[in-house]
């Protein structure tokens, strides 16, 4: 079998032979597009409308290579034009699809990939996709919804800080300047005074600091240690670490599901999932359980009493496992996290508002107050005279 010329065959004890695919920088201008256009990844709306309609030519009994083929000659999109391109030429060279996917530069998971595998072998494939389809949109949803969440009230404070800054840097120090001893202003006026000329003192270290402290979480996250430091941190954040938890244990439940329901084992399904939780806190928890079902246990005693599962998803699990049905009832769990999400930030997001209004509202009264009073003292002086 000839190897495509942008693969490479790993083949050393760590990974078993693996295919791997290894881009070369092209020369030509047709052959840079299209390794361009490789490098980008395939977005979740993509994602969701491969599946979907892949299911549909699998449903309808067509072989795997006519079907990619059909897609391909309707799909005007270029990235998956190229998707459904390297799909034929690894299917004529003798791999299957979750074989493609799996090479396919890191743009499907390797639940999906799981998944799809699982589908080929039990013959299964179009439930197997409609099911990725499913999960791939709802996992989206919900970390769309979370990352909605974090962002408004982070770009409210920013606001507000821009606008504090703007005041202090510009505004106050052209008011200060009528006033004549400032040994004689009011208290709040000579603390604003202050904050000001820190302000037009010192605004580039204020930047240099916040810039040095982002790179700082960014490197110190990349260490093992720190990321798991990190991970926990988010954990416990008042409100948000609570939304955060729901996100994770949704998708645990979900993929979680998905694979059991494919057939494939649980101690398979867990370090799979241990890689797409998407939070070290939980991953190094799903390796530590792995290591219990091992030895015996089952899951259920093994989440007891854990501070990461609450007691009402330990308990289902515990039904599930008893009455065989893990799968179906993981699913429902899923369902009810991913309802609690919503609603919870829903919930955030109508009670932030009115919060951050009356904080701005505060600050800048405080710095008109500090503003007027001494015009207004001067006023009465003027008045009396």
């Amino acid at each position: 079998m000839n190897t495509p010329s942008d693969l490479i065959i790993l083949d050393t004890p760590q990974s078993g032979g693996v295919a791997k695919r290894q881009s070369k920088i092209p020369t030509d201008l047709g052959a840079i597009n299209e390794w361009l256009m490789k490098q980008q990844k395939i977005k979740v709306a993509q994602k969701v409308i491969f599946f979907r309609l892949l299911a549909t030519m699998a449903n309808a009994g067509l072989p795997m290579l006519k079907s990619i083929a059909i897609l391909q000659k309707q799909e005007k999109d270029p990235i998956l034009q190229i998707l459904y391109k390297t799909i034929q030429s690894d299917i004529k060279g003798g791999k299957n699809l979750s074989q493609s996917m799996r090479a396919y530069r890191g743009n499907f998971s390797d639940s999906e990939c799981s998944i799809i595998e699982s589908g080929e072998k039990t013959g299964k494939l179009n439930g197997a996709l409609i099911q990725l389809a499913d999960q791939v949109e709802k996992i989206s949803s919900t970390s769309k919804k979370l990352k909605g969440a974090l962002i408004y009230p982070v770009a409210i404070i920013f606001v507000m800080f821009g606008a504090v800054g703007v005041l202090m840097t510009l505004v106050v120090p052209k008011i200060v300047e009528i006033f004549g001893d400032k040994t004689k202003l009011p208290p709040l006026t000579k603390a604003l005074i202050a904050v000001s000329d820190f302000f037009v003192g010192y605004w580039w270290a204020m930047i240099l600091g916040v810039v040095a402290f982002i790179l700082f979480v960014s490197i110190w996250k990349r260490t093992k240690n720190g990321h798991y430091r990190y991970d926990g941190i988010m954990l416990r954040i008042p409100i948000f670490g609570n939304v955060i938890r729901k996100v994770i244990l949704s998708r645990f439940a979900r993929v979680f599901s998905n694979l059991l329901s494919s057939g494939i084992s649980i101690l398979e399904s867990l370090r799979i999932i241990a890689d797409v939780v998407g939070n070290e806190v939980y991953k190094q928890r799903f390796l530590l359980l792995r290591e219990d079902i091992k030895k015996g246990v089952k899951i259920g005693e093994s989440l007891q009493d854990d501070r990461l599962f609450p007691e009402m998803l330990v308990q289902m699990i515990k039904v599930g496992e008893e009455t065989a049905k893990l799968d179906s009832i993981i699913l429902k769990i899923a369902d009810f996290y991913d309802e609690e999400v919503e609603t919870v930030i829903n919930s955030i997001q109508k009670l932030l508002e009115p919060i951050i209004i009356v904080t701005m509202a505060i600050v800048i009264g405080l710095i008109a107050v500090g503003i007027m009073q001494p015009i207004m003292n001067m006023a009465d002086i003027v008045s009396e005279g």
